[in-house]
């Protein structure tokens, strides 16, 4: 039966409970973050506050403010361009510039790292062109660089939401500024931009969200943030409380920034009936500025590293394929399996249970379940590793009394990494599932019910063959998202269980760019992808529906 609004007191609850275990996946981790911003050691604080805070905050503050900044000032004009402007090239560059989505930060920051590095193909030849004398600026280590390298790879987020934004509005604005005798450039200032402003605010904190996140690309360019000092006070000092205690600040910042980001998504509330598509044409010069402008980021995001990675890959593949290459492909394919699987399932009884029970209640769980998705991976792997901790001691002091002496029942253990996992990317596959879920109707649930059918044999019969689109898609992004996660997989892995992206790390942090091609080429192909799913679903829905 369809759950009515007037149930009776126990059923008002049931969606909660039914909710409740599968939000504990993500909210354990989160809450066991929170208690130890809550519950601080002093004499770990006090170490912090003078040695690694101020540095760390800094950084940190400064490289997302630089980098919303950038970000803005290359992804709104691109949209602009892209949805408003016919330039040569225009149909081209509308889906091109999504592709750098495809391509993780870590493996652009290495790639960068090694065309502009001294011994690199840019200084060799510029020394080759003006001489050895010239001087070219370091990019080890330098902020630029990791500024320049962010940008790329997260521009997108602005890009897609921006040009959402400017073909929701179309002509119709533009032609209003107009008749308030704006010419064009200030009628995209005084009347487009401010209307966008709800859609680009909420790409700009996806990105930033991004930013804070990180962790390949920084360790990469050497430069300190909250992310990269968590992993050294894990792993190199040994200190899992230091560790603790910088998540449960980065977790603070992360959620100020998703509230951000909510606030900016409930402004998106105008809708423009049929918006008008016709372009404003540029002239032979603007137009051909414009495709300078998108075929420089192009090339700067994807085109010349993909071409790069590559060529290193045609000169290493011989001596690299070998046996232990496999060894890694297989380990990133069967975790990626099994926690697809996992949270596939878990996201279709998630919003399936959102289905029958569409109370605020259930629908807070629900949003609690999926937070993990803003979470950084580093966050996810500390919350994981303390609960989990804290009930290896417990069973050992039970097993002991036994005889039995053992470092660990789940640390490091498949388990603790498929849980930190799921609470990653449930919110992925949730979306994917909840939005097929929407497409069935309420009255094809009332015939089942009809016919005496009960709701787990409504959802067997009814709704799982009409999701099974949308279960496929949940799998395959969660399939994709997994073998590219980075900082969770390293930190959390059993002794010697290496990925692909593990493997890219542990090369790229001893400069062997050409040897780290080849996982980084698989993990940007399959990163291809749901970004060709996206290009797809924007080219067959061509005015952002809000």
């Amino acid at each position: 039966m369809i759950a009515r609004p007037h149930a009776a007191p126990a059923q008002r609850w049931r969606g909660v409970v039914l909710s409740l275990p599968i939000a504990l996946i993500t909210l354990v981790p989160l809450l066991s973050v929170l208690g130890l911003a809550l519950t601080p050691q002093a004499d770990i604080w006090q170490h912090l506050w003078q040695y690694v805070l101020p540095r760390v905050a800094w950084n940190t503050l400064v490289l997302a403010l630089l980098v919303g900044v950038a970000v803005l000032a290359v992804g709104v004009p691109l949209a602009w361009l892209t949805a408003m402007c016919d330039f040569p090239g225009r149909r081209f560059f509308a889906w091109a510039l999504v592709l750098p989505l495809a391509m993780p930060a870590y493996v652009l920051a290495f790639v960068q790292m090694g065309l502009f590095e001294y011994a690199g193909p840019v200084q060799s030849l510029l020394r080759q062109l003006l001489g050895s004398s010239r001087w070219f600026p370091d990019i080890r280590g330098s902020l630029w660089g990791l500024v320049l390298v962010l940008v790329m790879a997260f521009y997108p987020y602005v890009y897609l939401m921006a040009r959402s934004a400017f073909l929701t509005q179309g002509n119709r604005c533009m032609e209003a500024a107009q008749a308030l005798g704006y010419r064009p450039l200030a009628g995209f200032f005084k009347v487009a931009l401010p209307l966008a402003r709800p859609w680009i605010g909420a790409g700009l904190a996806l990105a930033l969200m991004e930013v804070l996140a990180d962790f390949g690309a920084i360790a990469v360019f050497n430069y300190d943030t909250f992310t990269t000092a968590l992993y050294k006070s894990w792993f190199d000092l040994h200190n899992i409380g230091a560790a603790a205690q910088l998540a449960s600040l980065l977790t603070l910042a992360v959620l100020l920034l998703l509230a951000a980001e909510q606030r900016s998504r409930s402004a998106q509330r105008f809708h423009i009936a049929q918006p008008q598509q016709r372009r404003l044409r540029l002239s032979r010069p603007q137009g051909w500025l414009a495709t300078a402008a998108c075929a420089l980021v192009f090339s700067t995001a994807f085109a010349v590293p993909m071409v790069q990675i590559i060529a290193w890959v045609l000169s290493v593949w011989r001596e690299d394929l070998d046996a232990a290459y496999w060894g890694y492909a297989w380990n990133t394919l069967y975790l990626a399996l099994i926690t697809a699987s996992v949270t596939t399932a878990l996201a279709l009884l998630l919003a399936w249970i959102r289905r029958r029970h569409p109370d605020p209640r259930t629908g807070w769980v629900v949003r609690l379940a999926v937070l993990g998705y803003a979470m950084p991976g580093v966050v996810l792997a500390v919350g994981v590793f303390v609960p989990i901790a804290w009930l290896d001691a417990q069973l050992m002091a039970l097993m002991r009394p036994l005889g039995v002496e053992t470092l660990g029942l789940i640390k490091g253990s498949l388990a603790a990494m498929l849980l930190a996992l799921a609470g990653r990317f449930l919110a992925v596959a949730y979306q994917a599932t909840d939005s097929a879920m929407q497409r069935i109707t309420r009255s094809q649930e009332e015939a089942c019910a009809s016919l005496g059918l009960t709701p787990w044999q409504t959802l067997r019969r009814l709704h799982l063959p009409l999701l099974r689109t949308g279960l496929l898609s949940a799998f395959l992004m969660v399939l994709v998202d997994v073998m590219k996660e980075m900082p969770i997989t390293l930190m959390t892995r059993q002794f010697g269980w290496d990925t692909l992206a593990v493997r890219v790390f542990q090369l790229t942090s001893e400069s062997m760019w050409q040897q780290a091609a080849l996982p980084a080429l698989a993990i940007v192909l399959v990163g291809l992808l749901p970004v060709v799913l996206l290009v797809l679903h924007t080219e067959k829905t061509p005015t952002a529906q809000q």
